[in-house]
């Protein structure tokens, strides 16, 4: 069997690969897993400095593995239970990553696939891209992935994206600001990567405490987001050595 998640690391790039292509990289427990799993890993590489996240074949990821539903049962209230969990703690991986997560997508990224492109903190997208929360139209809900999409998008849009289910084009997500570049899709890795790069070039320090604050501030009433912002602004002169 084909390893489901393909790590290589160009330069200060590490790209990881959802592969299984031919089930459109939906997410079942062990990619789920090796995803979490991945993502520690490189958070802890010293030489590691930004991710890039894609997909094998025609698709991003096409959401959870519908085939694990069967054995997901209210019999089975441990296993539900873990596998939510798994997912939660995934999602909850990437603004904690202290390293800048650059998605390539193409094709489908719907449902936890669409998750993850938001989850990232940017996103390169080729005009393939279908994006959307499919889950009510299958009787069930976007539940973990709704946090993120309610965050950057707002309630009007988030609610009816969650409640329609339409899938959104690669313009159309670049319009509401879900996507942040529409590139060639004979191009697309490469495009994520040089971005990644332009990341990867900036200070380590300098970069954990952007992406830590942004996210914190994001989360935070007015008051205490301004009060974050200076606790950083004191800390970042011990960033650089006092110039003489």
């Amino acid at each position: 069997m084909p390893d489901v998640l393909l790590s290589e690391d160009r330069g200060a790039v590490r790209i990881l690969t959802m592969n299984r292509p031919d089930k459109l990289n939906a997410l079942n427990t062990e990619l789920t897993g090796a995803l979490l799993k991945a993502l520690e890993a490189s958070r802890d590489a010293a030489g590691v400095r930004a991710v890039v996240l894609t997909g094998a074949g025609r698709a991003f990821c096409a959401g959870a593995d519908t085939s694990e539903f069967k054995t997901l049962t209210g019999d089975n209230p441990d296993a539900v239970f873990a596998r939510a969990d798994l997912s939660m703690r995934l999602h909850m991986a990437f603004p904690a990553l202290g390293k800048p997560i650059v998605a390539a997508a193409r094709g489908h990224a719907v449902g936890g696939g669409a998750g993850l492109c938001l989850a990232s903190d940017l996103v390169v997208a080729s005009p393939t891209l279908k994006l959307g929360y499919p889950e009510t139209k299958h009787g069930i809900v976007g539940a973990i992935v709704m946090t993120g999409l309610v965050r950057q998008l707002g309630p009007k849009k988030a609610f009816e994206l969650l409640a329609l289910g339409d899938p959104l084009t690669a313009e159309a997500a670049q319009a509401l600001g879900l996507v942040n570049r529409v590139v060639r899709d004979e191009t697309l890795l490469d495009e994520a990567v040089v971005l990644a790069d332009r990341l990867a070039a900036i200070d380590p320090a300098s970069m954990k405490a952007t992406k830590d604050l942004f996210y914190k501030v994001m989360e935070l009433p007015y008051d205490r987001a301004m009060e974050a912002g200076r606790d950083v602004n004191v800390a970042m002169r011990s960033f650089r050595a006092a110039k003489p």
